[in-house]
């Protein structure tokens, strides 16, 4: 590969890292163009971008990232697909997918998600369970919303407990 083609795959996988917050090392190697083809598709509809790029390229583009990938550099061995990602737990969960499963490829080397890296193919339960920006607000929000719904909730039931209690006395003889 000529120089000039690598330093264009470098740049476009620096842009990658910079336009995606999320991002998972795995190992493709064993898929038939079939199923790579299938694993694709289905990254496609997830909004998942799958790269399978070579490893010393990819560590180039790391180390020209603004982030320390330096964690995940271990990693960089064997057939490595990166899949770019902006919510955290959707390349964990395509993964866990049955049907991508069948043969166990393809399997995580690496993830970097939500601020932290994730080494090896055990954490891969971990990283389904993570909850993305959006999921976090939203589980605030409905707390800080309880309270709220419980004191009205008690005005309410305790008004019509005392409006009971006065009509009551009102059409009492007296």
């Amino acid at each position: 590969m000529r120089r000039e083609i690598k330093d264009t795959i470098i740049v476009e996988l620096g842009e990658k890292l910079k336009e995606y917050p999320h991002l998972y090392l795995v190992d493709i190697a064993g898929l038939n163009a079939e199923e790579t083809s299938k694993l694709r598709r289905k990254c496609f509809k997830s909004d998942i971008k799958l790269v399978v790029v070579k490893n010393s390229l990819l560590r180039k583009a790391f180390e020209n990232a603004d982030t320390e990938f330096e964690p995940i550099y271990d990693c960089l061995k064997g057939t490595t697909a990166v899949m770019f990602c902006n919510k955290a737990n959707t390349p964990a969960k395509l993964l866990q997918d049955k049907d991508v499963q069948k043969r166990g490829v393809p399997s995580l080397k690496a993830a970097y998600a939500e601020q932290s890296f994730y080494i090896g193919a055990d954490k891969l339960a971990e990283l389904a369970s993570l909850k993305g920006k959006e999921e976090v607000i939203a589980d605030i929000i409905t707390l800080l919303q309880s309270p709220a719904k419980n004191v009205i909730s008690a005005l309410q039931s305790g008004a019509g407990t005392i409006h009971g209690v006065l009509k009551t006395l009102g059409e009492r003889p007296e």
